[in-house]
């Protein structure tokens, strides 16, 4: 990139020549540092959302096709309640649907999923034909087929605030955050064909979870499905689950709150080869402004990162963690950075390297709406590249996609 800053004036012309030739070349020195920092900046924003028919708010986060493009939601606009959208590595957006807020559903807090034929996959917290919220595909012409409409009661979850994993045979794994046998949401599939099977309706504290929130479910190698609830467990603050093939459920750790652990978590959790379980709490901790944890298969938990709200701290972390091959993690907060307020802040853990230290890679805000706030997980590709999402800011304050590169 050429330089826009230019040598600093009168470097040579001074009676006082040496004294100005030192100082100059310190000048120059600080302006090379700064031109490389300028250089060095990986942070992209790749496009901005106008409020209009390309969509509004994109709560979550996205995710990559194999020819690079990106997929997403909006929690709004378009026709009114949301879109699902394709970003091209161009930057150019596609909406491949617009939410009608009928039978089709309305409002997707929640991340897509694709299959290997290219279909889509998602949920909306609303719409339907009992307004509880549905299951979709989009097919790769851009037709919608509801799968699954909510009816709610006890019988049936509602409002899904959590995206879909898809398992063997085309099979859909999901979470509703409200309704089931106790009104504290349930875990569902749905097979190819669209049943709907409900695996486990959550009772709450002191024994179940309640309330899953944000993010997705994950499954390890033998399909037992693992999550966290933002409320319930023994002290009503959160818990860890696991649900297995059978479909018993066990509560590996329930957050305990205060200033020794976190609670209301959120998000997805993520395993890595020994099955150890990784997140984040939204709040509490020695701070108060949540955790980054880990958890053993059996459930014992460490506590890696109190969020601090310092300049060089984030705080209040909406999504969960996303893991690289050496063991680091890499999130995002809703909150604090190096600006403060409700801006929120891109991070790195460096667990591989054993220093325990979280650095901030980016801080958001202080832009054309005045707020950030990064709320859906990050996508981390293979080659290190982070993607990710704000509900606000940008050009026209209706949210963001951006990257981070390596």
């Amino acid at each position: 990139m050429p330089s826009t800053l230019g040598k600093p004036a009168n470097c040579y012309r001074s009676r006082y020549q040496r004294l100005v030739n030192t100082r100059c070349q310190l000048t120059l020195i600080v302006v090379l540092l700064l031109e490389a920092l300028v250089q060095a900046q990986t942070f992209t924003t790749l496009y901005n959302f106008t409020g209009g028919s390309d969509g509004a708010w994109p709560y979550a986060g996205v995710i990559q096709g194999p020819s690079g493009n990106l997929y997403g939601t909006t929690f709004g606009r378009g026709s009114g309640y949301g879109v699902v959208y394709e970003l091209n590595t161009a930057g150019t957006e596609t909406v491949r649907y617009s939410f009608t807020g009928g039978l089709d559903g309305s409002e997707p807090y929640t991340p897509v999923t694709r299959d290997e034929a290219g279909n889509i996959y998602g949920a909306t917290y609303g719409g339907g034909t009992a307004d509880r919220g549905t299951v979709f595909k989009i097919d790769t012409k851009g037709n919608e087929t509801v799968l699954h409409s909510f009816t709610g009661g006890t019988s049936d979850g509602c409002h899904p605030d959590q995206g879909l994993l898809v398992g063997k045979f085309g099979t859909l794994f999901g979470t509703t955050n409200e309704c089931g046998s106790s009104g504290y949401g349930t875990i569902f599939k749905i097979n190819s064909a669209g049943n709907e099977t409900i695996l486990h309706s959550f009772v709450g504290s002191p024994s179940d979870g309640a309330y899953p929130y944000l993010g997705h479910l994950a499954m390890d190698k033998f399909g037992n499905l693992y999550g966290v609830t933002s409320t319930g467990g023994a002290a009503n603050s959160g818990a860890l689950y696991k649900l297995n093939k059978g479909g018993t459920l066990t509560l590996l750790h329930s957050f305990s709150g205060g200033t020794s652990d976190g609670c209301d978590p959120h998000g997805s959790v993520v395993l890595d080869e020994a099955g150890n379980l990784y997140g984040t709490t939204y709040s509490c901790g020695s701070n108060g402004y949540g955790t980054l944890w880990k958890a053993s298969k059996k459930g014992k938990e460490t506590i890696l990162h109190n969020f601090a709200d310092l300049p060089s701290d984030g705080c209040l972390p909406d999504a969960g963690v996303a893991r690289d091959s050496k063991g680091n993690l890499y999130g995002v907060t809703s909150g604090c950075g190096a600006f403060g307020g409700n801006y929120g802040a891109l991070y790195e853990f460096g667990a591989s390297s054993g220093s325990g230290k979280i650095t901030l890679l980016h801080s958001f805000g202080l832009s054309a709406s005045g707020v950030a706030v990064p709320v859906g997980e990050l996508l981390r590709t293979s080659k290190g590249a982070l993607f990710g999402t704000t509900v606000y800011d940008g050009t026209y304050g209706y949210g963001t996609v951006w990257s981070y590169a390596p």
